[in-house]
């Protein structure tokens, strides 16, 4: 076992050197611009770009040409929400979305209400799910889209992203979906799910940092959106700039393996999250998870330990990597917006920890991470911090 333990997979996640063994060739004697073909090296960058196409669009079930290559998951929200918005505008200016979505999503939100669309915010239960029935009650004749997230960043919440499609679809509605923290966990298919719109990233999925997708559907209905990046027409006119054929190349294989390895990865990883619970919850008087365990990320746990301030309890232990719910960006202090979302009170909020197993984590580093953790809290607690 190598110190420390990594338990911050929902920030990052490490490259599997799949990945970059197929990244290799794009970042050496493959080094060509995929967007000029008249000879060889722009052909081999460009053959690159199409088979990573194939490998995400099979990965999520849908068409190559319904991917359109970004920057990252940030990026394809901006291009979901705002382009989609600006060009479904003549049909209405209501859009529906969630308090616990990622900032990639609510600061857009927010910049299309200070244009003058109407935008609706709802609230989750205790459990961070969403009350469908809220949702439906929620749809106006003016409503062009919704935006949910499938799992959550901090808590792990899985929402029910099937019965949200089929409701949007009855109403004439789109779904844009935040899936880049299920690409590597869960099985995913934009059809049967009724998904109009989806967002990916490779780093949280094994991947590069610095290259997402974006999924727009082509067939039942025809999705426009607005580009957004001006310069160039590349991606079929929806996303201009010279393409990261490396990234995209490490995007496309990683696509592959998660789609390859979803159903046997998750059920180890919950086993893994659920012996960690376990022994946390044995020797931690008063530990609070939040959000709810059902409907969970396999590799997700989000606790609470009062007591126990979380930047704290980071600061004491240096041999395992982990993070903090209690600040929803690094350059904030305030408490989570998800858990204020769910009702947890600032001061658990404050006293919180996200941990993110990944795919080479080990039951001896689970349970080296549970006996440091409680070793430090009783620490902590005995001199007294909080």
């Amino acid at each position: 076992m190598q110190l420390p333990v990594y338990l911050d997979n929902h920030a990052t996640t490490p490259v599997d050197p799949r990945v970059l063994e197929a990244m290799m060739p794009y970042l050496t004697f493959r080094f060509g611009n995929a967007a000029s073909t008249t000879h060889s090296f722009g052909q081999e960058a460009l053959e690159g770009v199409e088979k990573a196409r194939r490998q995400v669009s099979d990965a999520i079930g849908a068409e190559p040409r319904e991917i359109v290559f970004t920057s990252g998951a940030t990026e394809s929200n901006n291009l979901a929400l705002i382009g989609a918005a600006q060009a479904n505008l003549p049909r209405g200016n209501h859009i529906i979305t969630v308090a616990t979505e990622h900032r990639a999503v609510l600061d857009p939100c927010a910049a299309l209400t200070r244009a003058g669309f109407d935008v609706t915010i709802l609230p989750v239960r205790p459990d961070g799910l969403l009350d469908v029935d809220r949702l439906r009650d929620n749809f106006t004749g003016r409503t062009t889209l919704v935006s949910v997230m499938m799992a959550n960043n901090e808590i792990g919440t899985l929402q029910p992203i099937a019965k949200i499609g089929a409701m949007a679809a009855e109403r004439g509605a789109l779904l844009h979906v935040d899936a880049a923290q299920a690409l590597a966990y869960l099985d995913i298919n934009v059809m049967r799910d009724n998904v109009h719109l989806m967002s990916l990233s490779a780093h949280k999925a094994y991947g590069p940092k610095g290259v997402g997708a974006l999924y727009v559907r082509r067939r039942n209905p025809m999705v426009r959106v607005t580009e957004q990046m001006h310069g160039g027409g590349h991606e079929t006119g929806r996303r201009s700039g010279t393409l990261n054929t490396p990234g995209i190349a490490g995007l496309g294989e990683a696509a592959r393996l998660a789609r390859e390895s979803f159903a046997s990865e998750a059920p180890r990883l919950a086993a893994l999250r659920d012996r960690l619970l376990a022994s946390l919850q044995r020797d931690i008087d008063g530990l609070v998870v939040n959000g709810t365990m059902e409907h969970r990320l396999p590799n997700n746990l989000n606790i609470s330990i009062p007591g126990v301030e979380g930047e704290t309890l980071l600061m004491s232990l240096r041999d395992v990597a982990l993070s903090s719910g209690s600040a929803c960006s690094t350059a904030s202090a305030e408490p989570s917006h998800v858990l204020a979302a769910l009702g947890v009170t600032p001061a658990l909020a404050h006293a919180s920890l996200r941990l993110g197993l990944g795919r080479w984590t080990t039951e001896e580093e689970i349970d080296y991470a549970a006996q440091r953790l409680t070793e430090t809290v009783k620490r902590l607690r005995s001199m007294g911090f909080s």
